[in-house]
């Protein structure tokens, strides 16, 4: 039995918007922290930027992993809907299931393959789809490698602008807006460094459930496609020999079974033909006696013989 499980990436959809009103609440929290760390006494621009920035970063790829899960989500449901008719009519197997899904374009591909007679590569069929899968959460994957480096990025900047203050701190010893600088830069660099490490953590766990829920589904295309469509629609040298053993396994299974038919025949013809000699002589001996009672009657009654 196929398991397809259905509902891989609707859980995870779910834990994602649990874990987002989670993290809300939190925010919502502790917003005066937030605004003394992010808003307040901000000599720069730079520091709501970068962090902005990192957020936007944050939000879009964020947003692919929905779209993406709710995509698969579909696709799961398509699957479990194929495995389901599969005993069905052949006619209705498509039956409720989108021409795009992953699982009628790979149920048309091979069945178009065995109508012109081509020979149906299992592999070649299996990189293909990983390939543009893989190409279809790309974006995220991007995000995922990137997010991080976004945090390391506002640090240096943030540095530098500690650095440009601490600079002009020296020249001028009595400014102490220079001073205000430093402290804005470094302070700039700690916000930035933790709003990265934050949604890094976030968004890691949630691309990597992601890849989870791509490799549970082309895993089970996978598996439909060996159990149900190869042994189907296969037409290649290496099904022919199996189905070649099969019929040989089967001819030898009913020779034996012809062979011992032939035993009962036998065993049945020898019990014929004892039966048919006793018989016969059973029917000797009943013409032996009828002719004694010929004798007795024809005596008993003073009749003639035959001849006379």
């Amino acid at each position: 039995m196929i398991d397809t499980q259905p509902n891989f990436s609707r859980r995870m959809l779910f834990r994602l918007i649990l874990l987002a009103v989670v993290v809300l609440a939190l925010l919502l929290a502790n917003v005066e922290f937030i605004n003394n760390v992010y808003l307040e006494r901000q000599q720069t621009p730079f520091g709501l930027m970068i962090n902005g920035a990192i957020m936007l970063v944050f939000l879009l790829g964020l947003a692919k992993v929905v779209t993406s899960l709710l995509q698969y989500m579909r696709e799961e449901a398509a699957l479990a809907r194929f495995t389901r008719q599969l005993d069905g009519e052949p006619k209705k197997l498509l039956k409720g299931i989108g021409r795009k899904s992953i699982i009628a374009r790979r149920y048309n591909m091979i069945h178009d393959l065995s109508n012109r007679h081509a020979r149906i590569n299992h592999s070649a069929l299996a990189s293909t789809l990983l390939a543009r899968e893989g190409a279809r959460i790309s974006f995220a994957r991007y995000i995922s490698n990137i997010l991080i480096l976004t945090g390391v990025f506002g640090t240096i900047v943030s540095l530098s602008i500690a650095l440009v203050g601490a600079s002009n701190l020296l020249d001028t010893a009595q400014d102490t807006a220079n001073m205000g600088l430093v402290i804005h830069g470094m302070s700039t660099a700690l916000s930035t460094t933790i709003t990265a490490i934050l949604c890094y953590l976030f968004y890691g766990y949630f691309y990597i459930k992601l890849c989870d829920a791509q490799a549970h589904l082309l895993g089970g295309v996978e598996e439909v496609t060996t159990v149900h469509l190869l042994p189907k629609f296969s037409k290649d040298s290496a099904s022919m020999l199996h189905e070649m053993a099969g019929l040989i396994s089967g001819l030898r299974e009913a020779s034996e079974q012809m062979k011992a038919t032939q035993g009962e025949y036998a065993e049945a013809g020898n019990r014929l033909k004892v039966v048919a000699t006793a018989l016969n002589q059973r029917m000797q001996g009943t013409e032996d006696e009828l002719g004694n009672i010929k004798v007795i009657l024809r005596d008993g009654f003073r009749l003639p013989a035959a001849g006379d």
